[in-house]
């Protein structure tokens, strides 16, 4: 099909062409970088723990009430806790992935050094943590019974330089600090104090997500008790019961000591969830932006569309009273829309560009991947020439008789 008499026709009309291109360049810079947010949101909501997620209930205390033995009483949950019918395991961590806030640690390598290798999650587990979050080590080995300390003996010290301890550390933060492998063994420092990774984990993540490096984390088989706040982590044996299996513990735990309060008290998953709450809502409200952009575009290019066959009837007529087949009517339209929907695109490309430095500037996003520019080009091609299918279909089939005595 000749373009010369399209580009003739649209340089009569050019605010009403330009009108349509702003409006495919808008949506197309829109829509790129909304879609590439959703993605990435999408892949956080996904993201591994590292820990089994459906089968770990939570419950926070805060205090101990007239207890001032907090081992004592610390050892009589756990008990207590373990004799609840459904619980397979129990544990004390003073931290969980996908909650507000974070205990962090700096890891050196040698005691002197100014800057660290890495800023890690600190986790503090009582004994038996790691099987009952179902972390998966991937090297090295858990720690023993005499590895374990109580937090309490550990305020006690005056010179925590002569501290040592053992550690497990992520798969992230083990090949960070040791590139070439071969982390089990090795000595890091905490400020002065000397670590020594005895095992690596698959996975565990920072609890806030905040830091770019959440996949660095460090554990320490350190024994909270709830003189100052905890947790205690259950692991069920059936997913199913984790409901019923809560209710019980709670009981058990309020009669040990009824003056407690319990300021958590639901699954891992529940607690994901609430979590990710605001970013599920991010990805609905802009997938609703992208179909409402869509659906604007849509409408404008079927309002154009309908607006030219109607100023162009008589053409038309003429047309089709020359030979004009019905199949060119309705190519000349499908290929005017196409012209006016790369132009647009076109320049969208460059906005969704635009958009995303400044998006990453301001919000610290990643990069636009090209991918999703060729994505959005051929949604709005297609999009385009759906929406002007109906118009070209109407203006191909004008009778020539009809059209020739239009006015």
């Amino acid at each position: 099909m000749e373009i010369r008499p399209i580009l003739s026709t649209l340089s009569r009309h050019k605010t009403a062409a330009a009108l349509i291109v702003l409006e495919i360049a808008l949506s197309c810079a829109i829509i790129c970088n909304a879609l590439f947010i959703v993605t990435q949101r999408l892949e956080t909501l996904n993201l591994a723990s590292g820990i089994d997620d459906d089968r770990l209930i939570e419950i926070g205390l805060s205090g101990i009430g007239q207890q001032t033995d907090g081992d004592a009483r610390t050892a009589e949950d756990l008990a207590s806790l373990r004799a609840v019918p459904g619980v397979e395991r129990v544990a004390i961590t003073n931290q969980l992935p996908f909650q507000n806030g974070s205990w962090n640690t700096s890891l050196s390598l040698t005691p002197e050094q100014e800057v660290p290798t890495l800023n890690a999650t600190q986790y503090m587990v009582s004994e038996g943590a790691l099987a009952t979050m179902g972390l998966k080590l991937v090297a090295g080995r858990d720690f023993n019974a005499d590895e374990y300390k109580s937090n309490d003996a550990l305020r006690e010290v005056e010179d925590v330089s002569g501290l040592r301890s053992a550690i497990i550390v992520s798969k992230a933060a083990a090949d960070r600090m040791f590139p070439d492998g071969g982390a089990v063994g090795k000595t890091v420092y905490m400020a002065n104090i000397q670590l020594t990774i005895i095992g690596v984990v698959d996975t565990l993540l920072r609890p806030n997500m905040q830091s770019n490096n959440r996949t660095y984390s460090v554990v320490f088989p350190i024994r909270m008790n709830f003189s100052n706040g905890g947790r205690y982590l259950i692991r069920v044996a059936e997913p199913a019961r984790r409901a019923e299996v809560l209710e019980q513990a709670l009981a058990a735990l309020d009669r040990n000591d009824p003056n407690r309060l319990v300021w958590r008290k639901l699954t891992f998953e529940q607690g994901r969830a609430d979590y990710f709450a605001n970013d599920r809502d991010m990805v609905g409200l802009l997938l609703i932006v992208c179909g409402l952009l869509l659906l604007v575009t849509a409408l404008g290019i079927v309002g154009l569309a309908s607006f030219w066959v109607q100023q162009r009837t008589k053409q038309i007529g003429i047309r089709r009273a020359l030979g004009a087949t019905k199949g060119q009517i309705l190519r000349y339209f499908q290929t005017e829309n196409f012209l006016l929907a790369t132009i647009g695109i076109v320049l969208g490309m460059l906005l969704a560009y635009l958009l995303n430095q400044w998006l990453m500037g301001r919000y610290e996003l990643p990069r636009l991947p090209l991918l999703y520019l060729p994505i959005g080009a051929a949604a709005l091609w297609l999009l385009g020439q759906v929406s002007v299918f109906g118009p070209a279909r109407r203006a191909a089939s004008i009778p020539p008789a009809v059209a020739t005595r239009s006015t």
